[in-house]
């Protein structure tokens, strides 16, 4: 199989995870509820090893960039239709440019691994 398709597909589960803890983290009501606690750190531990898994193959400022955008852009996404707290104009436009920037990086960068 195709490195590269190896190490984003990693990258892939490193976001999920990472969102998937950001999402629990509400849940454990300050660390005080064991489950939900036990399965954040989990996540957080499994988004680490996966995006260890695509440091292999992607550089590291493109990997942690993508990685820590999307998680960003997801994890409010998740806010908004789970928890249900309200974007203003100005959250949307940064999520916007932070989308542009992962866009950008991924289409027209050097850096990046194609």
């Amino acid at each position: 199989m195709n490195p590269l398709f190896i190490a984003y597909g990693s990258l892939a589960l490193a976001i999920v995870c990472e969102v998937t803890g950001s999402s629990l983290l509400q849940k454990t009501e300050q660390f005080s509820k064991l489950v939900p606690t036990v399965a954040m750190g989990l996540c957080f531990v499994a988004s680490l090893f996966f995006l260890s898994q695509a440091l292999k193959v992607i550089p590291l400022g493109v990997a942690y960039a993508i990685w820590g955008g999307l998680g960003i852009v997801l994890t409010a996404l998740i806010s908004v239709f789970v928890f249900r707290f309200a974007l203003d104009a100005w959250a949307l436009v940064g999520i916007g440019l932070i989308v542009s920037g992962v866009v950008v990086m991924n289409t027209l960068s050097r850096s990046v691994t194609h």
